[in-house]
């Protein structure tokens, strides 16, 4: 049976919270080089052309509603709704699936290349709680990952029912 959410240690809480206002005051930074990332990389050529604006708006969405999307009080089904729509979104747009992933994926690693440079991991108790914070955040990019694939195939079978791809 799959729980929506586990139970985290106090000292997990404490971390993730410094964590997620770390990222929240940073998250211009992380964005940006996110940005820079998708702007030249061989895996993301449609976002080569996407504008830089609207991009840098979509990378900050999600680093500024990380907090939220950690939080114990969300639910899955509105990760699932929000990447679900997301997906949907990226296919009209005329992004590539595969593009699509990697982007998800270069989030969540200049999320933590931010996270290593801070020096979270300093003592042993840090090291641990910082590798239970990222199971967290890499289930929530997972389920990201997952649900835009979802929407973006739904989109693209709707698309070809109707005879437009």
């Amino acid at each position: 049976m799959e729980h929506d959410r586990d139970i985290a240690s106090p000292e997990v809480i404490v971390l993730t919270r410094r964590f997620i206002k770390m990222i929240e005051t940073r998250a211009d930074k992380v964005a940006k080089l996110w940005l820079k990332e998708v702007k030249q990389s061989k895996y993301t050529p449609t976002y080569h052309h996407f504008p830089e604006e609207m991009l840098f708006e979509r990378a900050m969405a999600v680093y500024e509603r990380l907090g939220y999307w950690l939080s114990p009080e969300t639910k899955k089904e509105e990760i699932r709704h929000f990447y679900m729509n997301l997906g949907q979104r990226r296919f009209q747009e005329g992004f590539r699936l595969e593009e699509v992933i990697m982007a998800l994926i270069l989030l969540k690693r200049y999320l933590w290349l931010e996270v290593i440079s801070e020096g979270f991991t300093q003592t042993n108790l840090e090291l641990y709680q910082a590798l239970e914070l990222n199971n967290q955040v890499v289930l929530y990019f997972d389920r990201a990952i997952y649900y835009a694939t979802l929407g973006y195939t739904e989109a693209m079978d709707s698309a070809r029912a109707m005879g437009q791809y």
